[in-house]
């Protein structure tokens, strides 16, 4: 199912007679909701299944952090998610502890999880993945180019570098 924001733009009566009591203004509220799609979640195809494929950014290698616009985050990550987890998510400020698969070479995958891996909101409601292990491990750099998509098989992102800047 599809998440998505639902904003409650005017209060019931109630909610407005409160505000008029207490000399407060209405504040508008928003809350992370399940919608019926008339499309299916994207299927992952196998053969090439990196849904999220960008170039690392300074402020990514600076931080250590991948950041995912609010539309992939949405579209292939949090769609796969049960919705309590996915509010959980939205509503922490601190992020969830995820796993994080590292197939760039396949035949040697590398996991990461525990503590130092996380996924979280920033305030500008785009999402990011803290995984420094991954950004020391292969040296990261500007305009690297990597894939990552949510295996929600194993509740995991998959992460691969497809192209590395030597600097």
């Amino acid at each position: 199912m599809k998440k998505t924001f639902f904003y409650n733009f005017f209060p019931s009566k109630a909610e407005e007679e409160a505000c008029k009591v207490n000399n407060t203004p209405w504040v508008v509220t928003r809350e992370l909701v399940e919608i019926r799609d008339i499309y299916p979640a994207p299927i992952i195809d196998l053969e090439d299944p990196w849904q999220i494929k960008k170039r690392i950014t300074r402020d990514e290698v600076i931080l250590g952090k991948l950041v995912i616009p609010f539309f992939e985050s949405f579209e292939y990550i949090l769609r796969y998610w049960k919705l309590d987890m996915a509010k959980s998510l939205v509503m922490s400020e601190n992020g969830m502890s995820v796993k994080v698969w590292d197939i760039t070479k396949e035949t040697e995958p590398k996991k990461y999880d525990g503590g130092n891996v996380c996924f979280s909101k920033l305030y500008t409601d785009d999402y990011s993945l803290s995984c420094m292990g991954l950004f020391n491990d292969h040296k990261l750099n500007v305009g690297d180019e990597i894939g990552l998509y949510w295996d929600p098989r194993s509740s995991s992102f998959m992460f691969k570098l497809f192209s590395q800047i030597c600097s």
